[in-house]
């Protein structure tokens, strides 16, 4: 099997095919390593061709909230008073550096998706 670049969307193809075929290659030998060549290259070409934007922040919360079975009032020691935690989660209010460390440290949400700025109508 040749390797090489991917550069189009047929080069892109055939990659795919030849992952298919060396799927169950032993890892560490010839076709294990072509296997993983081959991968990293369909991977470099994906994050440059079809690249994932980052969730907003209140979406990427509330995904969050669902995923833990967790309700408005538990976010209350990271946001403030329930007050807060609605206008956060309903996009009358930003999330504050102090929030966003807080749920960073706590729940672990990655503080790179809090931060970033997100479709805020009201902000306060």
């Amino acid at each position: 099997m040749d390797i090489k670049p991917i550069r189009t969307k047929n080069d892109y193809k055939q990659a795919l095919k030849q992952i298919e075929q060396l799927f169950d290659a032993k890892p560490n030998s010839k076709e294990g390593d072509i296997l993983d060549i081959v991968t990293t290259l369909v991977e470099k070409y994906e994050e440059k061709n079809f690249p994932i934007e980052s969730p907003d922040p209140i979406e990427a919360l509330l995904f969050y909230m669902e995923k833990n079975n967790m309700v408005r009032a538990d976010l209350k020691p990271y946001i403030g008073s329930r007050a807060r935690v609605s206008e956060v989660i309903n996009k009358k209010r930003n999330l504050t550096l102090p929030m966003i460390r807080k749920l960073y440290k706590e729940l672990h949400i990655p503080a790179h998706i809090l931060i970033q700025d997100y479709n805020n109508e009201h902000r306060v």
